[in-house]
């Protein structure tokens, strides 16, 4: 049974076709690319499979379970994990309270706890706090645990982000344009990340992404979407010589 899989996926807004016939098949551990031109559509397959939207058409499963009218929260419960293009992260909250509250699904200890201090609350809250430094650990960044977001750099907010999207767990993590605006550095950096984050957890990642240098080295399977529909399908080495993608993409784009 795949990971996740799409099937004939079709999605309309006001009568206007978004996405038509789109199928997907993620392993677990595989690294999957999706490319294509500004508007072509990319955002909004990631949208429709994490719930933001219901497709008009077509399945979505993962392990097997349909994701067709899940909320995000409980799709992310499920095990899938996203970062944004822009990034949501909330202003007046520190780094470690960012990863943190990424966990606060996982609580048991309800209002009892809450409001009375049970040894469960305070056992929940250090594991929580514990897994947290961990995975800040993880990302090199444990040093500014208590720093406010907004007075860190764009690239440490970026792993601000992803470490709170593995404070759920995933099996799979859905990367949307993860090096937008990085200088050179950060971007070697980022993708150090990457390879980390995938060794050490075992993940399948699907990322979308401009910068041919991050899907070329790290993706083993690369879609390219056009106007809503995939018009290509294969290895970096197919993708970089489809004639199809040439015309549509790469050819108009620098490759970095």
């Amino acid at each position: 049974m795949p990971l996740l899989q799409v099937k004939n996926m079709t999605h309309y807004f006001a009568g206007l076709r978004a996405v038509h016939n789109y199928n997907l098949t993620i392993e677990p551990g595989e690294v999957h690319g999706l490319i294509g031109p500004n508007g072509a559509g990319k955002t909004t397959i990631f949208n429709l499979i994490t719930g933001v939207y219901r497709p008009t058409e077509g399945e979505i499963t993962l392990e097997g379970k349909s994701l067709i009218g899940l909320f995000p929260h409980e799709i992310a419960s499920m095990g899938l994990g996203r970062t944004f293009q822009n990034m949501k992260l909330w202003r007046h909250m520190t780094v470690l309270e960012h990863v943190k509250m990424a966990h606060y699904s996982e609580l048991t200890y309800g209002l009892v706890g809450a409001f009375f201090g049970t040894a469960k609350r305070y056992k929940e809250e250090e594991e929580i706090e514990q897994h947290s430094y961990e995975l800040l650990r993880l990302l090199g960044i444990e040093n500014i645990a208590d720093q406010n977001v907004l007075n860190l750099p764009y690239g440490v907010q970026r792993k601000v982000e992803m470490a709170r999207a593995l404070a759920i767990r995933p099996r799979i993590l859905f990367l949307d344009e993860p090096t937008v605006g990085m200088t050179p550095e950060e971007l070697k950096e980022m993708m150090d990340v990457f390879r980390k984050v995938h060794e050490e957890f075992g993940l399948a990642i699907f990322l979308i992404e401009h910068r041919m240098k991050v899907v070329m080295e790290l993706c083993e399977q690369i879609q390219t979407l056009n106007f809503g529909e995939v018009i290509a399908e294969g290895t970096p080495e197919e993708i970089q010589n489809n004639p199809k993608v040439i015309e549509a993409y790469l050819g108009k784009e620098e490759v970095e």
